[in-house]
């Protein structure tokens, strides 16, 4: 667009996370609608759907929603999906913050995945062994961090917000 000289810092992961699946545009079909699945899978791009997949496994398995201090930075570099994930207190005074990796390589061998949902997505055009490490991925994540007290800092979250 040509703002190259409009920036004026660049935000990085450690300054500026986001919220899962922001920026990502999505498409609502029926589940079971496969002619119309397969005709918006064009409109698919494989490394934001990886992205996202990650993102949403993530969030699920901290059982979390929209309400809740979580955020996320997902990049793919040559053949890797890096994920890091960090969960916040209320005011900010606990973080918990992993960054974790996998292959999202497509062998030769791999096929698209079938129109099989993960985490809400549908996406037959993207490999579906990628499909299934990026998702595992991001619960892997989550794990980590509930490992780390993950859980109580959102308990407390959770109650704060109910109690607003």
């Amino acid at each position: 667009m040509g703002w190259e000289n409009r920036i004026g810092q660049h935000l990085t992961t450690e300054d500026c996370m986001y919220a899962v699946g922001q920026g990502a545009l999505a498409v609502e079909v029926r589940a079971r609608d496969t002619d119309i699945l397969g005709m918006v899978s064009v409109l698919h791009d494989p490394d934001t759907v990886l992205r996202c997949i990650a993102e949403r496994a993530f969030l699920r398995q901290l059982e979390g929603g929209c309400s809740v201090p979580v955020a996320v930075h997902t990049d793919i570099q040559d053949s890797q999906l890096y994920m890091t994930g960090a969960v916040f207190s209320l005011d900010g005074s606990d973080t918990l913050r992993e960054t974790m990796q996998t292959s999202v390589a497509n062998s030769g061998a791999e096929q698209a995945g079938e129109l099989e949902p993960r985490v809400g997505i549908t996406a037959g055009n993207v490999s579906g062994p990628a499909q299934i490490r990026a998702e595992k991925l991001g619960m892997d994540l989550a794990n980590l961090l509930l490992s780390k007290g993950a859980k109580e800092i959102l308990t407390v979250a959770r109650q704060l917000n109910d109690a607003r």
